[in-house]
């Protein structure tokens, strides 16, 4: 237990240390002048009331907020305004939805976030359980596409999608008409059906930034594989050395994966704990004093089994929406269960180490995956003088996430 928590509080501090990054951005302020500083990262989910920063070199952190501030952004990857907007915070969990067809609206400031800026811009709005996009033309009122889901009756859920019809009377161009009622109420549709509108209006490039679906922050990972294992002992005496290697062997594994992705860098950091059981199962004979009038035949075998709880972490590299490639490396401890080594009528309890373990795998559509996963070698051995031994495995591993 003592190395778990050693672990884990070493994994808590990495984390920290990584979540401090600072990059190149600005605000303006309520005099409208523009300050060019470091504003922390956070790659915030929800839009944010306030932000940190750092002036030039210096290490000393300060704070603006939504009060004192028109504006910000970080050069390249995200812009906010501050505006007094009707926002709806109609709720959609099924047990407090509005049985009301209509838009709930409430005066609010707040930042927005633009996702496309020209002739139209598409601004984005995320608070805890709700997701709204809006829209000016022509620097004119920003208003909220309006999308609502509530019930139709006691057991039937509709939309309200006037949304469609928004984006048909505001959105359209001589050269190209849309199928406006085909438009989903998301980021990927709406960013497309905005860029359209502005390159068919004069807009040669309009600016469009990146927003953040829907993150999982938690994932469970069911991940079954195959081991395929060595292992050797060596028994130190008389300033001579014993060795007996077992076959590689292949075995089954279980693991049930606990996944928590780190809220900043685009998802694209991970941390991860894998309770696994493992087995391995081999014999051999080996000849002792060989070419000596003593020579005889032993007969060695191990019976292996283990829960593995590696405490690792994972950078994922994006290919597209759907799939990714991925690199962890892991500290992996290892709890015993019933195992030993057979020295023809002598036993030996398995006392096993900790090892690394080092893999690389792709992952499809955030549900299916494959590792290809390396380990150090592992002495099962500890408690024993003059006797050490290498377990080592290699692993292919398949995995589903459930949620």
């Amino acid at each position: 237990m003592k190395k778990i928590i050693a672990a884990a509080a070493l994994l808590f501090a990495a984390t920290v240390n990584a979540q401090i990054r600072f990059e190149k951005g600005y605000f303006i302020d309520n005099s409208g002048k523009r300050n060019e500083v470091l504003i922390r990262n956070t790659d915030w989910k929800n839009n944010p009331a306030e932000f940190e920063y750092r002036t030039g070199n210096s290490p000393d952190t300060e704070k603006q907020n939504i009060r004192d501030v028109r504006e910000f952004g970080i050069d390249g990857q995200s812009r906010y305004i501050r505006e007094t907007v009707l926002i709806d915070r109609s709720p959609e969990q099924m047990n407090t939805m509005s049985h009301e067809r209509a838009p709930e609206f409430n005066e609010e400031t707040v930042f927005l976030k633009y996702l496309v800026d020209g002739k139209a811009d598409l601004l984005y709005y995320e608070s805890k359980d709700i997701r709204r996009f809006l829209f000016r033309i022509d620097d004119n009122e920003i208003r909220q596409l309006v999308y609502k889901p509530y019930y139709f009756t006691e057991m039937q859920i509709t939309y309200n999608e006037d949304y469609k019809k928004q984006l048909a009377e505001n959105l359209k161009c001589d050269t190209s008409v849309p199928d406006f009622d085909q438009v989903k109420y998301d980021t990927k549709d709406l960013m497309r059906i905005f860029t359209a509108y502005n390159g068919c209006s004069g807009d040669a490039v309009p600016a469009t930034y990146e927003v953040s679906e829907k993150r999982d922050l938690f994932n469970l990972n069911i991940r079954p594989g195959v081991h395929f294992a060595t292992f050797e002992t060596e028994n130190f005496y008389y300033n001579s050395t014993s060795t007996t290697q077992f076959d590689r062997k292949p075995s089954f594994r279980i693991g049930l994966e606990a996944e928590f992705i780190l809220p900043f860098n685009k998802n694209k950091w991970a941390l991860f704990a894998e309770p696994t059981y493992q087995s391995y199962k081999a014999d051999t004979e080996s000849v002792v004093y060989p070419g000596q009038y003593f020579e005889s035949t032993s007969r060695r075998s191990i019976d292996y089994k283990s829960i593995e709880l590696p405490f690792g972490i994972r950078h994922y590299f994006f290919l597209s929406s759907r799939s990714k490639l991925f690199i962890n490396a892991a500290y992996v401890f290892d709890f015993e269960l019933n195992s030993s080594i057979r020295y023809d009528y002598r036993e030996f309890k398995i006392f096993s180490g900790n090892n690394l373990a080092f893999g690389a795998g792709f992952k499809y559509n955030d549900r299916f995956l494959i590792e290809f996963r390396a380990s150090t070698a592992r002495n099962l051995m500890l408690n024993y003088a003059n006797w050490t031994s290498k377990y080592q495995t290699y692993s292919l591993v398949l995995g589903y996430t459930v949620f």
